[in-house]
């Protein structure tokens, strides 16, 4: 199995969410469950079938949850550089083509939030910055085509 790596704050939230899957959604369906029982011929009843999918879905998920954190490693943002593109660096960008100036923050495919400037590793333009020195281009292809941006800065790790 692939190694999770985390931030602190990725690592609680995972675990927030664990915590909210055992101890709210669980039950929840669970007596979502037990009163379709209630209702008679369970070959009949569609307040069953759904409660029984969702009691399987949260319990799945759980499962899920409970893999990735035995799998989790925290990233020390301290031991983090900036002479080349890692996990957890801030990156300021140039698009080529557009001359258009942006920024991300490199993460895990389980921090990821592209409205808040976090792109994974694992994506298609995380595998393409991914090593690049400041200067660098790096060239991928999305579904809009192909992409050629020009590494202008990378930041240390935020603390």
């Amino acid at each position: 199995m692939e190694t999770i790596y985390l931030t602190k704050e990725g690592l609680a939230k995972l675990e927030a969410e664990l915590q909210e899957y055992e101890k709210v959604k669980h039950p929840e369906a669970t007596r979502a469950l037990e009163e379709a029982r209630k209702h008679g011929d369970l070959s009949e009843n569609a307040e069953y079938d759904a409660a029984r999918d969702e009691i399987h879905r949260v319990t799945e998920h759980i499962h899920k949850l409970k893999d990735k954190l035995s799998r989790v490693q925290i990233i020390d943002s301290k031991l983090i550089g900036n002479d080349s593109i890692r996990i957890l660096n801030k990156v300021h960008l140039k698009d080529l083509d557009s001359g258009k100036k942006f920024t991300y923050i490199l993460v895990s495919p389980e921090e990821m939030d592209i409205e808040a400037g976090k792109i994974s590793v694992k994506s298609p333009v995380g595998k393409a910055l991914l090593g690049k020195k400041e200067g660098e281009i790096a060239e991928f292809t999305v579904p809009a085509g192909p992409k050629r941006w020009e590494v202008l800065k990378i930041d240390l790790p935020e603390a």
